[in-house]
């Protein structure tokens, strides 16, 4: 199985970072740009939407301070079972160093390397709104198209 990783420096508290991931209306901020839908809470489903339709939908595995974690329930083919995860570590000088998987892929495909693509530019997106310099939610921080 194969797997999207990335890791970013961030240069806001952990709880603030953990916020902006594990609630609805952080997620719209930094990734869709649209309202999320559903139940954040550990157990509970989220369904996000980049437009008119709902996209992927997630159940919540695990929302703690140090992490988060999501298996996808429906969407994009490929997503089904994957499990998305952020870790949140404390830095010494009060920032974040924040750890993302997308794992579970069945195979390495153009929509995964589509995903990594734009799981980076998301994240930055997460990064620059937690730092306070303006979040670029989708369609400003799509880079690739699934289509």
């Amino acid at each position: 199985m194969s797997s999207i990783l990335h890791r970013l420096t961030i240069d806001a508290a952990p709880t603030h970072v953990q916020e902006l991931v594990a609630t609805k209306d952080g997620i719209q901020l930094w990734w869709t740009g649209h309202p999320v839908e559903g139940d954040d809470s550990v157990g509970g489903q989220i369904a996000v939407s980049f437009g008119a339709r709902t996209a992927a939908a997630f159940e919540i595995l695990e929302r703690a301070r140090e992490r988060v974690v999501w298996r996808c329930v429906s969407g994009p083919h490929d997503w089904i079972e994957t499990r998305i995860s952020f870790t949140f570590e404390p830095r010494p000088d009060g920032g974040t160093t924040l750890r993302f998987t997308h794992e579970g892929w069945q195979e390495e495909t153009d929509l995964m390397y589509g995903c990594s693509t734009n799981w980076g530019a998301y994240l930055m997106s997460l990064k620059a709104g937690a730092e306070g310099k303006g979040f670029s939610a989708y369609p400003g921080g799509e880079i690739s198209r699934w289509s």
